[in-house]
């Protein structure tokens, strides 16, 4: 057995369960939004990007096809990161309690999945090349870090945000950058106002577009 595998069985016992499946390999074809830095400002900034409107595209596409629905709703699964379940609900529950334009729900036909396992890029948000977004949690950074907050950051993405890993522990989007010690899993009002915005602008772009 490897030192790398013996670890992450570890760290799976230590959450719960061992990952059922492996995260999409996105290496050759999309770039990571990180929770602790990116290698690339840019890259990041592409990545954000491309996570975003996949994930617009997709709650637009189903409402698009059901014009009667009066919310926005973002359908998730945890089925590839059940070590993980109980941040992810805590995570959709902060984020519902601090947003109004949009909301969170697990469920089949999801618009986002998460997964687990072992990464040396950490956690992090992407798009597996197909249009369809994904967040990766890491065993080892959620030892390291705050689990909820990883999860609740990497949840940013899938709701627009950009990574400020400069910013101060206050804000959720500054991720790894305040170190270790910092545990705070709620995004600020700068963060919770720009949500509201995307959702309430973006959206309707995304939404036009799946109309067309």
């Amino acid at each position: 057995m490897s030192a790398v595998l013996g670890l992450g069985l570890s760290l799976a016992a230590a959450f719960g369960t061992a990952p059922a499946v492996a995260a999409p390999d996105t290496a050759a074809t999309a770039p990571h939004v990180a929770f602790t830095g990116p290698s690339n400002s840019h890259e990041s900034a592409a990545a954000n990007k491309a996570f975003f409107e996949a994930v617009a595209k997709s709650v637009a596409e189903k409402r698009a096809a059901n014009p009667g629905a009066q919310s926005v709703t973002i359908v998730y699964s945890t089925a590839n990161a059940p070590s993980f379940r109980t941040q992810i609900a805590n995570s959709a529950s902060i984020w519902n309690g601090s947003v109004s334009n949009v909301r969170l729900q697990e469920g089949s036909n999801a618009d986002f999945s998460y997964y687990e396992g072992n990464d040396p890029s950490g956690s992090y948000a992407s798009t597996d090349g197909h249009g369809n977004g994904y967040i990766f949690l890491d065993y080892a950074q959620n030892q390291q870090y705050d689990s909820t907050r990883v999860t609740t950051h990497e949840t940013g993405h899938v709701l627009g945000l950009p990574d400020h890993y400069s910013g101060p522990c206050s804000e959720l989007m500054s991720g790894g950058g305040p170190g270790p010690s910092c545990t705070n899993p709620y995004p600020d009002a700068n963060e919770r106002n720009q949500v509201n915005y995307l959702w309430q602008n973006g959206f309707a772009a995304a939404l036009a577009g799946a109309r067309s």
